[in-house]
């Protein structure tokens, strides 16, 4: 069948066109086409990392890039590997215009780096993780953290990638795709008619 040539093919988009929001232009995603019904591509999510040019624009001189990397998985047997990134910054009234991390700080971030991503993944289903990858949750979570070992900045997932997934149940893509009653549009009553409306209507009537 032509559907089978695209099954298991991977879309990779940028999240901004997904979205409609700019701020997320620095990010791309990896969608898996695991189901089709008629001319729709049911899609899962396969990965995500952001763009060169982001990573470029972070990395500066005088500052500690620091990485940390780890295997999750979560609770529907989604196995991925998580890749963090992250860099030091300046403390309060700081004269000198460097700002370096001592070894035994960077092994101490990484730990609470790993320890972290860990926990996050740990206790949701892949589609909740993914809703923390976008607004950077995470990141903001290993900020908050690695405060006290060394002040940090422009924490982010660099990179996600699926190892292995669990075999393919169809229900749950479909309850993927399907929109939520929240997510829907309140019914809007009609509003009354004004009289002269009524009015207008009457006249015609009559006539």
């Amino acid at each position: 069948l032509a559907t089978d040539g695209l099954k298991g093919r991977i879309y990779e988009m940028n999240l901004a066109d997904l979205n409609n929001d700019q701020d997320q232009a620095h990010k791309k995603i990896k969608l898996c086409c695991d189901h089709i019904i008629n001319k729709d591509c049911y899609t899962d999510f396969y990965g995500l990392s952001i763009t060169r040019d982001k990573l470029c624009s972070l990395i500066r001189k005088g500052f500690t890039l620091i990485e940390g990397h780890t295997d999750v998985k979560t609770l529907d047997n989604y196995h991925l590997r998580m890749f963090c990134i992250a860099f030091t910054k300046r403390k309060e009234n700081q004269v000198k215009t460097t700002c370096y991390a001592q070894t035994s700080h960077i092994k101490k971030i990484r730990k609470k780096m790993v320890d972290i991503m860990n926990s996050e993944a740990r206790k949701v289903l892949l589609k909740d993780l993914v809703q923390k990858f976008i607004p950077e949750s995470i990141g903001k979570e290993i900020e908050k953290q690695c405060k006290k070992i060394f002040p940090l900045q422009n924490v982010l997932i660099r990179k996600v990638k699926i190892l292995k997934r669990p075999k393919l149940d169809i229900a749950k893509l479909m309850d993927l795709h399907t929109e939520t009653k929240e997510d829907e549009g309140k019914n809007i009553k009609s509003l009354p008619e004004s009289k002269e409306a009524t009015n207008i209507l009457t006249a015609e009537l009559k006539h």
